[in-house]
């Protein structure tokens, strides 16, 4: 992968597009946001960025979904911090495009601050296929709203 170029949106795309084509059964998720448990009692988790429905933040989903062994399908999955901080490792090549902006990689480093500075609160990665999947958690639940104001049933 060393040959593909992390300077040009047209670099990115295709890196995101070799990433995929390794993942058995890659489904792009029409969203995606990394997520943190909440800090207070209130039951809304923490999305810092979420990529909603009509975005184009392929490669940021396609490299969580390798570091977590996931296929895009409709899922929250646990996100440790190591795991989080790979998924910065290894997306932190795309700052070189400076044509675009890189929220998601913002996000998580903020994600993973929070997480040293509290480590009671847990991070999650949510994926949704499709916005007429059940939801899958109340961090998927969080997420809908975020997205569309309902309130989705669990």
């Amino acid at each position: 992968m060393s040959d593909l170029d992390w300077s040009t949106p047209d670099g990115l795309a295709a890196i995101g597009e070799h990433l995929a084509a390794r993942i058995e059964g890659w489904r792009e998720p029409v969203a995606h946001a990394v997520g943190l448990s909440p800090a207070t009692s209130s039951p809304e988790w923490d999305f810092r960025h979420v990529n909603a429905p009509g975005e184009r933040h392929r490669l940021p989903a396609v490299v969580l979904a390798t570091i977590l062994g996931h296929d895009g399908s409709t899922a929250t999955l646990a996100l440790s911090r190591g795991d989080l901080a790979a998924a910065v490792e290894s997306l932190a090549p795309a700052e070189a495009c400076t044509e675009r902006e890189h929220p998601n990689l913002a996000a998580w480093r903020e994600v993973l601050h929070e997480l040293d500075g509290n480590p009671a609160r847990e991070a999650v990665a949510v994926f949704v296929a499709d916005l007429e999947d059940p939801v899958a958690s109340e961090a998927d639940a969080s997420l809908r709203v975020h997205l569309g104001g309902a309130t989705p049933e669990l």
